[in-house]
């Protein structure tokens, strides 16, 4: 709620509470009110004058005492809490709480506690790091947590995001590269090729000659046709197709695809280009994790203690 741009939303969210509270008080005053008169006894059978359907009626029946004070005791914890903690617009409450006080004490802790370890891998390189069993162990769980949800929990990608077991990197697979990218993410944009290429003929044509260089089912014709025409995306991807680490231009030689390898796929690609970004986790997490989650990566596509022993 500190977060608000206007005071408005702060009044408003006072507002409301404040009528909501006031509100379950006078409609429980309301619904408690004796209809049988305190030392009358209720006649039997008598009725609030209430029907439905017909034949079912409302008993002229007092709310049960014990009832109504629980919902008493509730307004009442409530206005309490209101007081003592935040919950009244950007009114901190008399205790001063903040959540976000909490989480830096407890981040505090685990520094203090965890601070020591992963201070011991920094000193490490990142092939070092990704051989120790303990370090693979937490990277994993730092992969779990903050990479599962777009690559997959067994790191093999999804639509759109790459699949990190396989040594095909669009930025490269140095353990170095990994943590850069980790650190400060990555944005790749390849922009609509449709007007470059020409016409929608043309358009298939260069797709039947991008699957042609991974040999993958192609029209022959259709891509000797667009061969000329792929000239317009040999400067990302190169003459070959073999792609540009150095931009995170992907190889289109193998038949690794990050959206798909179907002619409709690629004619899509070609038509509207694709744009994705990855996050930096560098703030987020700090270094040390980032260099251990780094390593863990690294480690899905090699074998660490092969590494160390060269």
């Amino acid at each position: 709620m500190a977060d608000f741009t206007s005071g408005f939303w702060n009044i408003w969210i006072i507002v409301l509470t404040v009528l909501g509270i006031v509100g379950c008080g006078l409609l429980l005053w309301q619904q408690s009110t004796w209809k049988v008169k305190k030392g009358e006894q209720p006649v039997a059978g008598s009725t609030t004058g209430h029907v439905w359907d017909e034949d079912l009626t409302e008993l002229n029946n007092p709310l049960p005492r014990w009832w109504m004070w629980l919902f008493y005791l509730t307004i009442f914890f409530s206005v309490g809490y209101l007081v003592v903690y935040p919950g009244l617009g950007n009114f901190a409450g008399t205790f001063g709480w903040q959540s976000t006080g909490e989480h830096d004490q407890d981040v505090k802790e685990a520094n203090a506690k965890y601070g020591p370890l992963f201070d011991g891998f920094m000193k490490q390189d990142l092939k070092a790091v990704a051989a120790d069993p303990q370090a693979h162990a937490i990277g994993e769980r730092l992969f779990l947590t903050y990479c599962a949800q777009c690559h997959g929990s067994d790191a093999r990608g999804n639509k759109g995001f790459p699949n990190l077991t396989d040594d095909d990197w669009l930025h490269g697979g140095a353990p170095e590269t990994i943590k850069e990218t980790i650190m400060k993410g990555r944005h790749g944009v390849m922009p609509s090729m449709a007007a470059a290429v020409g016409t929608d003929k043309d358009v298939d044509n260069v797709a039947n000659y991008v699957l042609s260089l991974s040999e993958s089912t192609h029209d022959p014709i259709k891509a000797e046709l667009g061969k000329a025409k792929f000239g317009a995306c040999m400067a990302c991807h190169g003459a070959g197709g073999k792609g540009n680490q150095a931009i995170g231009a992907p190889n289109l030689s193998d038949k690794i695809w990050l959206y798909g390898g179907s002619i409709d796929t690629i004619k899509e690609t070609i038509n509207k280009g694709r744009d994705n970004t990855m996050p930096a986790f560098g703030e987020f997490l700090g270094e040390p994790k980032v260099h251990v989650l780094a390593a863990y990566v690294w480690s899905l596509s090699n074998r660490p203690s092969n590494a160390t022993a060269k």
